[in-house]
């Protein structure tokens, strides 16, 4: 990892805001030698572990943690940021000294999709293709030549979009993802179980019964449980298109599984310096460069999202559905991966080795390398994991 490459993990304005995250915190670091997972502030003087404020980041982020009025004397350095992340980021990882994980811990980690109009028709074409990608261009083809027009600036739920909606059911092309697409309703599911997220660093897991997927570069919103906002990080919603467009039914298989939701690096708290108004205007870019000399690099901007990110949090949570813990929320991505890799018409497909980085100027990158979801580390430490291990460091 190169000092360039470090130094683009941060946001562009390095640690000028609030950044929280979580690290894996040696035994020799702490008063009762038991090593485990704490959630840690970074700036300038280096990275400080908040157990002794909050024993996981969503409590702490349920406190309303505020640099300038918490009880800091009671935190303990465990190292400088460029350090923890040469551990974080190299090839091998020293298990006896700190690295960072994914910055949320007991938050219900949900996604929202359909939220691009770009990604909306790709999810159409892969319906239409039943999972076939050698179908895909053709399809794309003909969708275009029946919707005609540019539908970007449609309002979900409009009357507008109620037009569009019978028009295209006359044509016969109605599809279940342009109503949530289009429709009054988001599409809300669950993409992993809390703690089950990879972080900066790791690698993603790609299932292997898979030969058509692809990464889907996100902002994710750090919602606390009384569904107010409270910052940002970036997050890679993996995807299988074949599976998911065989039959809608199978989204859990194309979505949850091992290491196949990654998040980070570092969630940004709202402040003077970040606010909604910057996640509204914020620029994702993604970078895939594989091992056989592939290269794809494409931006998308947040101003495309057919949905206020603050409307999605509020068809998320709220007087009908209760997250005590929080919640970690994909706002869905304009990622659609349609450029060829291996042979024409094909698209895009992820192979072993990629790395995926994913950054956008304020939330910083998060790089991550592709494997098999049965190749990558399997998910262990789990919610009574968890509890065993903050009873044995005596922060319950």
């Amino acid at each position: 990892m190169t000092p360039s490459e470090l130094n683009r993990i941060l946001p562009v304005d390095g640690l000028a805001g609030t950044l929280l995250g979580r690290a894996w915190v040696p035994g020799n670091q702490n008063e009762s030698g038991v090593a485990g997972p704490s959630p840690v502030w970074l700036c300038e003087d280096g990275v400080f572990d908040l157990s002794p404020l909050a024993p996981t980041l969503s409590e702490l982020i349920e406190a309303g943690f505020a640099a300038d009025s918490a009880d800091l004397d009671r935190t303990r350095r465990i190292g400088s940021v460029d350090e923890i992340l040469k551990n974080t980021l190299g090839e091998t990882r020293d298990p006896k000294l700190p690295h960072f994980l994914a910055p949320v811990d007991l938050q219900a980690v949900k996604a929202c999709g359909v939220t691009f109009v770009c990604s909306m028709l790709e999810r159409v074409i892969e319906e239409r293709a039943g999972g076939d990608p050698t179908r895909a261009q053709e399809i794309r083809a003909q969708l275009m030549e029946k919707i005609g027009g540019d539908i970007t600036s449609v309002v979900p739920g409009s009357d507008e979009a109620e037009a569009l909606k019978a028009a295209l059911q006359e044509a016969g092309i109605w599809s279940q993802y342009l109503e949530v697409g289009i429709g009054p309703l988001a599409e809300v599911f669950t993409k992993a179980q809390c703690l089950s997220a990879v972080g900066p660093g790791d690698q993603v897991g790609v299932h292997p019964i898979s030969s058509w997927n692809n990464p889907e570069p996100e902002v994710v919103l750090i919602v606390d449980s009384r569904g107010n906002t409270v910052g940002a990080t970036l997050g890679n919603d993996v995807n299988l298109r074949d599976i998911e467009g065989r039959s809608a039914l199978l989204l859990g298989k194309a979505k949850d599984n091992n290491a196949s939701c990654a998040i980070g690096p570092f969630v940004r708290l709202f402040d003077k310096s970040f606010s909604i108004d910057d996640v509204r205007a914020a620029e994702v870019t993604l970078e895939i460069e594989g091992q056989d000399g592939f290269r794809l690099r494409e931006v998308s901007p947040m101003t495309e999202i057919s949905r206020d990110p603050l409307d999605l949090v509020e068809q998320t949570i709220g007087a009908n559905h209760q997250y005590p813990d929080g919640i970690a929320l994909f706002t869905g991505t304009l990622f659609a991966p349609t450029q060829d890799r291996d042979a024409a018409a094909m698209g895009f497909t992820h192979k072993t080795g990629d790395r995926v980085c994913i950054s956008s100027p304020k939330l910083g990158a998060l790089i991550n390398t592709v494997t098999f979801s049965d190749k990558a580390p399997p998910w262990t430490f789990g919610i009574a994991a968890l509890m065993r291990n903050l009873a044995q460091r005596g922060l319950l």
